[in-house]
Protein backbone atom coordinates (compact mmCIF):
# COMPACT_ATOMS: atom_id res chain seq x y z
CA UNK A 1 0.00 0.00 0.00
CA UNK A 2 2.93 2.40 0.63
CA UNK A 3 3.70 2.52 -3.09
CA UNK A 4 0.08 3.47 -3.92
CA UNK A 5 0.03 6.09 -1.13
CA UNK A 6 3.20 7.63 -2.58
CA UNK A 7 1.72 7.51 -6.10
CA UNK A 8 -1.51 9.28 -5.15
CA UNK A 9 0.29 11.92 -3.04
CA UNK A 10 2.43 12.72 -6.10
CA UNK A 11 -0.81 13.68 -7.85
CA UNK A 12 -1.46 10.47 -9.77
CA UNK A 13 -4.67 8.43 -9.82
CA UNK A 14 -5.04 5.09 -8.03
CA UNK A 15 -7.85 2.51 -8.21
CA UNK A 16 -9.02 1.32 -4.79
CA UNK A 17 -11.88 -0.94 -3.59
CA UNK A 18 -15.14 0.22 -2.00
CA UNK A 19 -18.19 -1.66 -0.73
CA UNK A 20 -19.81 -1.31 -4.17
CA UNK A 21 -17.37 -0.76 -7.08
CA UNK A 22 -13.70 0.11 -7.58
CA UNK A 23 -13.09 3.86 -7.18
CA UNK A 24 -10.61 6.08 -8.98
CA UNK A 25 -8.90 8.22 -6.37
CA UNK A 26 -6.80 11.34 -6.62
CA UNK A 27 -5.95 14.13 -4.19
CA UNK A 28 -8.14 17.22 -4.35
CA UNK A 29 -5.91 19.46 -6.47
CA UNK A 30 -6.85 20.94 -9.84
CA UNK A 31 -3.86 19.28 -11.49
CA UNK A 32 -4.83 15.81 -10.18
CA UNK A 33 -8.44 16.37 -11.20
CA UNK A 34 -7.25 17.26 -14.72
CA UNK A 35 -5.60 13.84 -14.86
CA UNK A 36 -8.63 12.03 -13.47
CA UNK A 37 -11.06 13.67 -15.89
CA UNK A 38 -8.74 12.96 -18.80
CA UNK A 39 -8.35 9.28 -17.81
CA UNK A 40 -12.11 8.81 -17.34
CA UNK A 41 -13.00 10.97 -20.38
CA UNK A 42 -15.47 12.55 -18.01
CA UNK A 43 -17.31 15.79 -18.94
CA UNK A 44 -16.01 18.71 -16.84
CA UNK A 45 -19.55 19.62 -15.70
CA UNK A 46 -20.04 16.23 -13.99
CA UNK A 47 -19.05 16.57 -10.33
CA UNK A 48 -17.20 13.78 -8.48
CA UNK A 49 -17.70 12.83 -4.85
CA UNK A 50 -15.04 12.63 -2.13
CA UNK A 51 -14.28 9.53 -0.08
CA UNK A 52 -13.23 9.88 3.56
CA UNK A 53 -12.29 7.39 6.26
CA UNK A 54 -14.41 9.00 8.99
CA UNK A 55 -16.34 12.11 10.02
CA UNK A 56 -13.20 13.68 11.46
CA UNK A 57 -11.67 13.78 7.96
CA UNK A 58 -14.93 15.10 6.54
CA UNK A 59 -15.00 17.90 9.13
CA UNK A 60 -11.85 19.41 7.60
CA UNK A 61 -13.67 19.91 4.30
CA UNK A 62 -17.33 20.52 5.14
CA UNK A 63 -19.58 21.95 7.85
CA UNK A 64 -21.15 19.10 9.84
CA UNK A 65 -24.35 19.31 11.90
CA UNK A 66 -24.87 17.74 15.32
CA UNK A 67 -27.51 15.31 14.02
CA UNK A 68 -25.41 13.97 11.13
CA UNK A 69 -23.60 11.31 13.16
CA UNK A 70 -26.91 9.91 14.46
CA UNK A 71 -28.30 9.88 10.92
CA UNK A 72 -25.29 8.02 9.50
CA UNK A 73 -25.38 5.48 12.35
CA UNK A 74 -28.86 4.31 11.28
CA UNK A 75 -27.74 3.12 7.84
CA UNK A 76 -24.95 0.77 6.66
CA UNK A 77 -21.55 2.47 6.46
CA UNK A 78 -20.68 3.43 2.88
CA UNK A 79 -24.32 3.35 1.75
CA UNK A 80 -24.80 7.15 1.70
CA UNK A 81 -23.15 10.06 -0.09
CA UNK A 82 -24.17 13.38 1.47
CA UNK A 83 -23.84 16.84 -0.05
CA UNK A 84 -22.72 19.33 2.62
CA UNK A 85 -21.55 22.98 2.60
CA UNK A 86 -17.80 23.37 2.02
CA UNK A 87 -15.70 25.15 4.65
CA UNK A 88 -13.93 26.82 1.76
CA UNK A 89 -14.87 26.44 -1.93
CA UNK A 90 -13.10 23.61 -3.75
CA UNK A 91 -12.60 23.02 -7.48
CA UNK A 92 -15.97 23.15 -9.29
CA UNK A 93 -15.44 19.53 -10.36
CA UNK A 94 -15.70 18.67 -6.64
CA UNK A 95 -18.87 20.73 -6.27
CA UNK A 96 -17.41 24.15 -5.42
CA UNK A 97 -19.31 25.25 -2.31
CA UNK A 98 -21.40 22.04 -2.01
CA UNK A 99 -19.35 18.90 -1.57
CA UNK A 100 -20.54 15.26 -1.85
CA UNK A 101 -18.94 13.22 0.95
CA UNK A 102 -18.99 9.42 1.36
CA UNK A 103 -17.60 7.71 4.45
CA UNK A 104 -16.15 4.51 3.04
CA UNK A 105 -16.84 1.13 4.58
CA UNK A 106 -14.22 -1.03 2.85
CA UNK A 107 -11.33 -1.72 5.29
CA UNK A 108 -8.63 -1.42 2.62
CA UNK A 109 -10.09 1.89 1.42
CA UNK A 110 -10.30 3.22 4.99
CA UNK A 111 -6.68 2.35 5.73
CA UNK A 112 -5.57 3.87 2.42
CA UNK A 113 -7.46 7.14 2.93
CA UNK A 114 -6.31 7.42 6.55
CA UNK A 115 -2.79 7.60 5.08
CA UNK A 116 -3.54 9.86 2.08
CA UNK A 117 -6.33 12.10 3.34
CA UNK A 118 -9.61 12.53 1.41
CA UNK A 119 -9.61 11.30 -2.21
CA UNK A 120 -12.07 11.34 -5.07
CA UNK A 121 -14.47 8.40 -4.96
CA UNK A 122 -15.75 8.30 -8.54
CA UNK A 123 -16.13 4.90 -10.22
CA UNK A 124 -13.00 3.54 -11.93
CA UNK A 125 -14.26 3.37 -15.50
CA UNK A 126 -14.39 5.37 -18.71
CA UNK A 127 -17.50 7.56 -18.44
CA UNK A 128 -20.49 5.82 -19.96
CA UNK A 129 -18.95 2.33 -19.90
CA UNK A 130 -19.94 -0.47 -17.53
CA UNK A 131 -17.73 -0.43 -14.38
CA UNK A 132 -15.70 -3.56 -13.60
CA UNK A 133 -15.70 -5.18 -10.16
CA UNK A 134 -12.01 -6.09 -9.95
CA UNK A 135 -9.59 -3.25 -9.11
CA UNK A 136 -6.69 -4.66 -11.16
CA UNK A 137 -8.87 -5.10 -14.26
CA UNK A 138 -10.35 -1.61 -13.80
CA UNK A 139 -6.83 -0.12 -13.55
CA UNK A 140 -5.71 -1.96 -16.71
CA UNK A 141 -8.76 -0.66 -18.61
CA UNK A 142 -7.90 2.92 -17.60
CA UNK A 143 -4.16 2.59 -18.28
CA UNK A 144 -2.49 3.62 -21.52
CA UNK A 145 0.98 3.18 -23.02
CA UNK A 146 1.95 6.59 -21.54
CA UNK A 147 0.17 6.23 -18.23
CA UNK A 148 -0.07 3.08 -16.06
CA UNK A 149 -2.68 3.40 -13.30
CA UNK A 150 -1.73 1.89 -9.92
CA UNK A 151 -4.26 -0.10 -7.91
CA UNK A 152 -4.93 -1.70 -4.55
CA UNK A 153 -5.98 -5.32 -4.94
CA UNK A 154 -9.61 -6.16 -4.34
CA UNK A 155 -12.78 -7.40 -5.97
CA UNK A 156 -15.92 -5.41 -5.15
CA UNK A 157 -19.42 -6.81 -4.79
CA UNK A 158 -20.91 -4.40 -7.34
CA UNK A 159 -24.63 -3.81 -7.27
CA UNK A 160 -26.48 -0.67 -6.29
CA UNK A 161 -24.51 2.57 -5.72
CA UNK A 162 -24.70 4.71 -2.60
CA UNK A 163 -27.78 6.89 -2.06
CA UNK A 164 -27.06 10.55 -2.79
CA UNK A 165 -28.60 13.07 -0.39
CA UNK A 166 -28.58 16.86 -0.25
CA UNK A 167 -28.43 17.70 3.49
CA UNK A 168 -30.74 20.41 4.81
CA UNK A 169 -27.82 22.84 5.18
CA UNK A 170 -27.45 22.97 1.36
CA UNK A 171 -31.16 22.76 0.44
CA UNK A 172 -32.95 26.00 -0.40
CA UNK A 173 -36.01 25.19 1.68
CA UNK A 174 -37.47 28.34 3.28
CA UNK A 175 -37.87 26.60 6.65
CA UNK A 176 -34.39 25.05 6.46
CA UNK A 177 -35.42 21.60 7.64
CA UNK A 178 -35.71 19.46 4.54
CA UNK A 179 -33.35 16.97 2.98
CA UNK A 180 -33.56 15.78 -0.60
CA UNK A 181 -32.77 12.34 -2.03
CA UNK A 182 -31.11 13.07 -5.39
CA UNK A 183 -30.29 9.46 -6.31
CA UNK A 184 -31.84 6.40 -4.71
CA UNK A 185 -29.29 3.66 -4.13
CA UNK A 186 -28.46 1.17 -1.37
CA UNK A 187 -30.84 2.98 0.98
CA UNK A 188 -34.33 3.79 -0.34
CA UNK A 189 -35.83 7.26 -0.37
CA UNK A 190 -38.64 5.94 1.84
CA UNK A 191 -36.18 4.79 4.54
CA UNK A 192 -34.40 8.16 4.48
CA UNK A 193 -37.57 10.22 4.72
CA UNK A 194 -39.05 8.00 7.47
CA UNK A 195 -35.99 8.71 9.64
CA UNK A 196 -36.24 12.41 8.79
CA UNK A 197 -39.92 12.67 9.73
CA UNK A 198 -39.18 11.16 13.16
CA UNK A 199 -36.44 13.74 13.70
CA UNK A 200 -38.58 16.76 12.88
Amino acid sequence: MDKEVEEVLKGNCVVYPTSTLPALGCILTSESLDRLYSIKKRPKNMVVSIGVANLEQASKLVHLTNDLEDFLAVFPEGSLTIILPAKKPLDNRLGGEKIAIRILENKVAKKFIEKTGPLTATSANISGLEPLKDCEMAAKTLSSSENTISFLSGTCSGGIPSTLIAWYTVCKSPNGNEIEVLREGLVTEKEILEWWKKRI
